[in-house]
């Protein structure tokens, strides 16, 4: 599922990123990695949690108890979390949960502060 919700959640922001205006190339890289790199997606998960019900809870433990390698720019932590949070993403895209995923994509730039946004 974090394989999924990877893509769904690195096309979300691409397209995001457009429709915030973002035009250049390079600007448009700097932005999404904003969004995409571990720590931010660990970030909006942890806002995320209070508001998931029991299931999607449970596909989030299973997501950061994954068994996996991890990058050596981040700590194991921060990475688990990062793809429980895609897990999440992919869960909600296999289920077609969608609503619910459109919900939590509308939080981001909240969740970030406005950070990347203009």
């Amino acid at each position: 599922m974090a394989y999924l919700g990877d893509a769904v959640y690195e096309f979300w922001v691409r397209t995001h990123l457009l429709s915030l205006g973002y035009e250049k190339v390079q600007e448009l890289h700097q932005a999404a990695i904003g969004y995409v790199r571990a720590g931010t997606q660990a970030q909006i998960l942890h806002r995320l949690m209070p508001e998931l019900n029991d299931i999607e809870k449970q596909v989030v433990m299973r997501g950061r108890n994954a068994k996996g390698s991890c990058p050596r720019n981040v700590d194991v932590t921060t990475y688990r979390h990062a793809t429980a949070f895609e897990c999440l993403v992919g869960y909600w895209q296999l289920e077609g949960r969608l609503e619910r995923m459109n919900w939590a994509f509308a939080q981001i730039d909240q969740i970030l502060g406005d950070q990347q946004a203009r």
